[in-house]
């Protein structure tokens, strides 16, 4: 059934509240509970975080509405608290980037097929190559230096194998930049699935930079330092593909109707009942977050809200495995590479780019230097050798 993101008013901000015991409740199992559950904690904890950033981007450039901002931003953060605090403590920071680089390919993945634009699909298909050759680099760091097997954390729903290789991920900055979708044209699909993998690679990039200088092991803080680096370009990527003339509070409305959408959809698929209570709550807030917005953007804008959103949105994404289309696309397209807001054949990279790429490799890469050798394998590199004595 279609969410009606008008019609539906949600809870009002007034009886929107959480105690510290609200906010900090049980994690979720590790092992037990299905890998979909943590790429929907995850994936939630981005759009939260998002939601964050640019209330407070919007607050500084906003005098009038920086009090509607920060009584809606209060509830905002407690629920990234809430949502965020779900990932436990039995998750080792290596565990939980292994996470980090499932949401990115099955979300993407999922996002890259129902996208009705095809420029735009094509840049989540070249983003998702490169997140997919990530999720190689650190599950053969997860099993030189902790012993474990990232299929414990992905349960088998992703590939773990090369991609586009991260050591050609490097680009130079303008290489980056995509074309921005059209306001006035663009699919609300379009719109809701770029504020998604943006926000979720914004984390991505957020969580690597906070994380990797705690490792020990020279090559694990190079290897997130490696990473980190092309984050930040895929948020580059992701950014630029929306409308910059979307006015402050337009956007508003679109960072509301995009949390509900994406709350929406882990609502129809959680398979943990208590964790689906929590989205049940968390879209009900959001819903009520969206009527604030609305109000502002009709009463200081005077503009309909139908200009920008429909009456009611197509299902969101489904959760699930995306092997065979993520196979396909590495097999068809894993040597594009990126040139004036293009795709083109691998002979063609700019000057610019290569000069980068040769610079920041000059003294090797990490991320090749990890995964010298390394083929996945179950059970771990060690188990297949101690069985071929």
């Amino acid at each position: 059934m279609a969410l009606s993101l008008m019609d539906s008013k949600g809870t009002p901000l007034d009886r929107q509240h959480f105690s510290w015991k609200e906010m900090v409740q049980k994690p979720i199992s590790k092992l037990n509970d299905d890998a979909f559950t943590r790429v929907r904690v995850i994936l939630m904890n981005g759009q939260e975080t998002e939601a964050l950033r640019f209330s407070h981007a919007c607050a500084r450039m906003n005098g009038d509405l920086q009090v509607p901002l920060a009584r809606v931003r209060r509830i905002e953060q407690h629920q990234q608290t809430m949502v965020n605090w779900l990932i436990g403590a039995d998750h080792s920071p290596l565990e939980t980037t292994i996470g980090y680089e499932q949401v990115a390919i099955e979300v993407t993945a999922a996002i890259a097929q129902r996208e009705p634009d095809p420029y735009l699909a094509q840049v989540y298909r070249f983003g998702l190559l490169e997140d997919f050759d990530h999720l190689y680099r650190y599950a053969a760091l997860l099993d030189r230096t902790e012993g474990k097997d990232a299929n414990n954390i992905t349960q088998s729903y992703s590939d773990i194998m090369a991609g586009r290789p991260t050591v050609v991920e490097h680009r130079a900055p303008e290489d980056d930049v995509r074309r921005p979708y059209d306001r006035k044209k663009a699919h609300a699909l379009s719109k809701l699935h770029a504020l998604t993998i943006m926000a979720g690679e914004h984390q991505t990039h957020d969580y690597y930079a906070h994380v990797g200088p705690l490792f020990t092991d020279p090559v694990a803080r190079q290897l997130y330092a490696e990473i980190a680096s092309i984050e930040e370009q895929h948020v580059t990527q992701y950014e630029s593909i929306i409308d910059p003339n979307e006015s402050w509070l337009e956007k508003w409305v679109l960072h509301e109707a995009n949390e509900a959408y994406n709350y929406y959809g882990c609502v129809q698929q959680e398979s943990n009942p208590r964790i689906k209570a929590i989205w049940e709550r968390m879209l009900d807030y959001e819903l009520g977050h969206l009527q604030i917005a609305l109000e502002m953007f009709k009463n200081v804008e005077r503009r309909d809200p139908a200009e920008i959103l429909p009456d009611k949105l197509p299902d969101p994404f489904p959760y699930e495995s995306n092997r065979d289309f993520v196979r396909k696309t590495l097999k068809q397209e894993v040597d594009l590479r990126a040139k004036d807001g293009e795709f083109v054949p691998i002979d063609q990279e700019t000057e610019a780019t290569l000069r980068y790429r040769e610079q920041v490799n000059a003294d090797g890469s990490p991320s090749e230097t990890v995964a010298a050798g390394y083929q996945w394998a179950p059970g771990t590199e060690l188990r297949r050798k101690v069985a071929n004595l």
